[in-house]
């Protein structure tokens, strides 16, 4: 095996576990409940910044700033991938250095890129619901959802979030993602590298 293939391999491994196994971390640590709720708000009703519905208040709320349900979702969808990608890229950064690696800004950025844009729209949830569609996985998405309590008790099924179906399929369609984004960013970085040593 030659220096650079080995290279390679060793640099894919490290930024798929930066990118793969911090990937969870970002979705459920790192991401508050509200934006969590929020980030698949749809619509030109009128809301408040915590998803609830201009009329559906419990209290007066007069004094509080709305906005449309789709400018909320994109709000919500916009600092869960920030943040996503600025935990994730540092990471990726941070290990790397650690194992004696620079990684160059350009092939991170790119890498940081896909994870981002990709994130982006597969968390606002009408591309994935498409793709759920055309890979014949919307009947799991229906089959597999959630029995949640209401405040009063109350049963209902929630088809996204924590114990469905969704959530199962958003994780595995963000990792397989993960897998391209670092092998770009390793060719990249071995590429720059390489022109570097010539």
């Amino acid at each position: 095996m030659t220096r650079t293939a080995t290279e390679r391999l060793a640099l894919f491994g490290t930024l798929l576990a930066a990118f793969g196994e911090i990937h969870p971390f970002c979705d459920h640590w790192a991401q508050g409940s509200t934006t969590a709720k929020c980030k698949r708000l749809y619509g030109t009703h009128r809301v408040y910044r915590d998803g609830v519905a201009v009329g559906e208040e419990k209290s007066d709320r007069g004094d509080e700033p709305t906005m449309t349900a789709s400018a909320r979702g994109r709000r919500a969808v916009a600092l869960h991938v920030a943040t996503y990608t600025a935990i994730q890229t540092g990471a990726a950064a941070a290990l790397t250095r650690m194992f004696g690696y620079r990684v160059p800004a350009s092939a991170l950025l790119a890498g940081a890129a896909i994870n981002a844009s990709t994130h982006a729209v597969i968390d606002r949830g009408a591309a994935f619901l498409w793709l759920a569609d055309r890979t014949g996985q919307r009947g799991y998405i229906e089959h597999c959802q959630a029995v949640r309590l209401d405040k009063d008790g109350t049963p209902h099924a929630e088809i996204n979030g924590p114990g469905t179906a969704w959530i199962e399929l958003d994780a595995a369609l963000h990792r397989i993602i993960g897998v391209g984004a670092a092998a770009v960013t390793t060719w990249l970085a071995t590429r720059t590298r390489r022109k570097a040593r010539r």
